[in-house]
Formats: structure tokens, sequence, C-alpha cells
């Protein structure tokens, strides 16, 4: 075997060095003979680059700290020597505060955590929510042991284009919540909506104006069919809309989001945090009341926390004043019994008048009269995810 050792400059020396190392290695050669220094000197060169090449990656410092905790099995409280405070402990673990010259002392004397680990400065990619995207298959048969996270996340983005477009379409975005949303969690969320809507095969474009009052009453109409959800989704297709659905992140707080970047191409991402179907149709209509009243607005996503009771802007109340109107109409709303009493006789009686499923009755009957405990039976609890593949893969 001819070998000649010389320094390991490039990645060619370097994979060509391994092939040697290899082919020596399997003939197990005596550690005095030729081929035994020449695997020894062989290591020592291949470890000398890898250290050059590849420097030691540096853990993230609060993963270090959480790493510490479990290993000595340690609360937040147990931090308060080391960190000042328990509300300075909930920052630093929740990364809302950075760690100061004095915590990392502490901490490197009290828990023996080296500061070269502490004043890491974690990239930009480890921000992103890569495990709860790799516990949902997002990364296919890859994962963080063979790739870095930058390699996994522009490998995500790539069939939609770069995170930093999408950074950017939410610039220009009309928020309903009032809760502190994690902007890496929301883009990854948004990315994964549209890259299901471009999967869907559409018959048609969409075409503006088809939204209305009578196209958003015909949609609730599907509510009746056990299915109404799938029908939905197939229903909307047929007119050029997308309809997806996506489980939201950890600190997104969202319902749903309207895309018009695409004018031909609507999309509406739902995430069916509520599993009831008062909620779905209600949510639906928001969304459909967004394309209708809103294609000329200069913003082109409106993302909805429900749950957000005081409404953010004038498009958010129109929006929901539609969705209340195609749902129920308000003539005939302030004409039925359902208005005021808490029975599921008189949510049946609306529901069966309009031609719509009692739970969008019930819910609307709940939330105007702030009659929570009534009529819990009738909202359709669990209904609507066990239709969708991924609601039921995300419990």
């Amino acid at each position: 075997m001819d070998i000649k050792i010389r320094p390991i400059k490039t990645e060619d020396d370097y994979r060509e060095a391994l092939g040697w190392v290899e082919e020596l290695m399997s003939k197990d050669p005596d550690p005095d003979s030729d081929e035994g220094q020449q695997l020894d000197l062989l290591a020592t060169l291949i470890k000398d680059y890898e250290s050059n090449a590849f420097p030691e990656s540096l853990p993230d410092p609060v993963d270090a700290i959480l790493f510490r905790m479990e290993q000595q099995n340690l609360k937040p409280v147990d931090l308060v020597p080391y960190l000042g405070s328990s509300s300075r402990v909930s920052e630093v673990l929740s990364r809302k505060r950075s760690l100061t010259v004095e915590m990392i002392r502490n901490l490197e004397s009290g828990l023996n955590i080296p500061a070269k680990v502490l004043l890491n400065k974690p990239d930009e990619w480890s921000n992103y929510p890569i495990k709860e995207m790799e516990k949902r298959g997002y990364f296919g048969d890859k994962n963080l042991k063979s790739y870095s996270a930058k390699e996994l996340i522009e490998e995500f983005f790539r069939p939609v284009g770069a995170p930093d477009s999408f950074v950017g379409m939410l610039r220009k975005t009309y928020y309903r919540s009032k809760k502190p949303v994690n902007k890496y969690s929301l883009t990854i969320w948004l990315a994964s909506v549209v890259k299901k809507a471009n999967k869907i095969e559409y018959p048609t474009k969409f075409k503006k104006g088809s939204v209305n009052l009578g196209f958003m009453r015909e949609v609730a109409k599907l509510s009746l069919d056990p299915k109404g959800p799938l029908q939905a989704c197939e229903f909307l297709k047929e007119h050029g809309i997308g309809l997806v659905v996506v489980p939201h992140f950890q600190n997104t707080y969202l319902d749903a989001v309207t895309i018009m970047t695409n004018k031909d191409r609507p999309i509406i991402g739902l995430t069916i945090r509520y599993d009831r179907l008062d909620n779905f149709w209600f949510t639906l209509m928001h969304e459909l009341a967004h394309m209708e009243l809103h294609s000329n607005n200069p913003v082109d996503l409106f993302y909805d926390d429900l749950d957000d009771k005081d409404a953010t802007s004038d498009e958010e109340e129109a929006a929901d004043k539609e969705a209340r109107e195609a749902l129920i109409p308000e003539n005939k709303w302030v004409n039925s019994p359902a208005r005021l009493v808490p029975s599921p006789i008189a949510a049946h009686s609306l529901a069966r008048e309009l031609g719509i499923h009692p739970a969008i009755v019930a819910g609307r009957m709940r939330r105007e009269n702030d009659r929570y405990p009534y009529l819990i039976a009738l909202l359709g609890q669990g209904e609507v995810g066990k239709l969708f593949q991924e609601v039921k893969e995300k419990k």
C-alpha cells in the first residue's frame, strides 16, 4: 500500500486520509510496524485538521442550565441563589433575560457549568422550534444528530423560499393577540401552512368578489354533515381557496391566518387549537370575511387569536360582525328565544330554522351571554380534530 503522508490542508486531503485510515484499520497492523506507525501519524493529522475545521460546538447556555437542573434534580427555586430572584430565574429560563457576569460566575462556581458555555451566544437558527418540528416529522429521516439546525431549517424552507421572506411577510400583518408571540415559531407555522396549501390541486383560480354573505352561508350549511369540516375544504378548493389545518406551535396562541399574497390562490390556515365545532365554523367564517372585506387591503396576512375579545383593529371588528351575520343573521338572532334562554331546545330550534349545526348557535349563546357553563354538550367537543390526521398526531 503506497501512502504519501502529508499535512491535511483541504477537504479532499481530509477525505483521502480517512480512506487510508479505513484501509489500514482493516488490516489491524501491529502498532510497531510501518503500517501501524502510519496509522498513528494519520490519526494525529486528522485530529489536528478536525479541531481547526470543525471547532467544538458549545451548547446553548439555557439548555446547559436545564441539563444541569435535570442532572441534580433541581427546581427553578433552587437557582435563586445563583440568579438573584424567582422572577429572574423565570426570565432566564424563558430566554427573556440574558445572563449577567455575576450570574455566570455564580453558576460556574455553584453548579460547575463552564463559563465558556454560559458566555456562548447561540446562533439564530437555534431559536426555531427544532425539537417540535422534529417530533412532527418535518425533517423526514434527518435529525440534529447528523445535521445542524441551520441545515435542517434551510431545507425545510427550500420549497417555499428563504426564512427571511416569511419574516418580511410578518412585518405587515394584523395580529389579533395581546400575548407575546414567538416570531420564529410563527414563521415556521406560516411556512407550514403555505407548503401544505401549495400541494393542493386547484381546479380553478380564485375569483375576486366570489366570497360574500351568500357564499359564506352556503359554506355554513355544510356544518350539518358529520364530515362538514372536510366538506368545507373541498368546497373552498373548488373555488380556488386553500383551506389547510396545521396545529399551532408553542407560544403562538393562534386560531387561524388568512394569506392573500397570491390573489389567485388565497389561503386559510387553521390550528384547531380548540377542538370544537362552534369554534371551527366561527373561525372559518371570520377568515372568509377577511377575504370578502379586505381583498384590497395593503396588508395580506391576518393572524387571529380569537380568545382576544378586544378587537385590535377596525378590520377585525368588521370580520367578526360579518362572520356572525353569515352564521346567524342578526334579524333572526334578535327575534329568537336562543338570545335570552340558555336552553338546548332553543339552540336546536334556531339551528333547524337556519339549516346549520346546533353547535354554532350554542357557541353564540355562550359567547354573547357569558353563559359558559351551559350548553357544553352541544358544542361538538372533539368532533373536528378527529377528521384531520395532523391534529390526531399532535395529540
